[in-house]
């Protein structure tokens, strides 16, 4: 009898983790196509202050992506690329163009609450996270995401609550590699743009600093369109800044 539950065990288990993995592909299709291009607006909220940006980004895959800063004009023309799991900056100010180290995807960019990381998205969660279905209450599925050995993440782990009737995010859970939670995502405004849906409205909560907040609007989204090559070599920071 021990044998049967344990072997039923590990068959429901099994039957869990496919299913996981199922939503969570699903889920990553929305959030990139074959590619995907969009101007953002970016506000960024504390206690006694509002910075406002747009930007205009282009991906491509899990290994390309190009950033434009837009607006405010003391910033425009900044831009960031991450090509193969390295990330550079251009500034236009100093003609410089500048290598971000792996150990500073951590660290906030353009002074709002997410990080670099976000921004190149470097890791992939369907290739970097093995993934367990936690509960399913109706459409959500809250499903845990934990880095594989030797995969290039930040994250100790992730917790990410899917609608399955759209497989788009309603919240996800950051935590740091002592398990401690220190952000949350929240998603709402589903829009679908040919086969695909995407939240257009995310806030970016800290828990470590309660008194701000990032609010990110996507704008103008296009998937699988045709995106120059151009976009994605290091000649593209100086020559798509002007």
């Amino acid at each position: 009898m021990k044998i049967f539950l344990f072997l039923l065990l590990i068959y429901f288990t099994n039957i869990n983790a496919d299913e996981a993995q199922e939503i969570i592909k699903k889920l990553d299709q929305n959030m990139r196509g074959e590619n995907i291009t969009m101007i953002m607006t970016m506000k960024v909220v504390s206690k006694n202050h509002t910075r406002t940006m747009k930007m205009q980004s282009f991906s491509e895959g899990t290994k390309k992506s190009f950033t434009k800063i837009l607006y405010p004009p003391k910033d425009r023309g900044i831009t960031f690329l991450s090509l193969n799991n390295q990330m550079w900056q251009y500034v236009p100010k100093i003609e410089r163009v500048i290598k971000i180290p792996p150990s500073m995807m951590l660290q906030n960019w353009m002074g709002s609450d997410i990080t670099n990381d976000d921004m190149v998205k470097q890791s992939s969660i369907v290739k970097d996270y093995d993934v367990r279905l936690l509960k399913k209450e109706g459409d959500i599925a809250t499903i845990e995401l934990t880095p594989k050995e030797e995969a290039p993440v930040v994250w100790g782990k992730i917790v990410v609550a899917i609608d399955t009737k759209t497989y788009t995010s309603k919240k996800d859970i950051f935590y740091d590699e002592d398990g401690i939670a220190v952000r949350e995502f929240f998603y709402s405004d589903v829009v679908k743009f040919g086969k695909y849906y995407i939240p257009t409205y995310w806030k970016i909560q800290s828990l470590e600093k309660k008194n701000r907040y990032t609010e990110i609007l996507l704008e103008d989204v296009k998937y699988d369109t045709k995106i120059s090559s151009r976009y994605f070599r290091k000649s593209a920071l100086k020559r798509f800044s002007r």
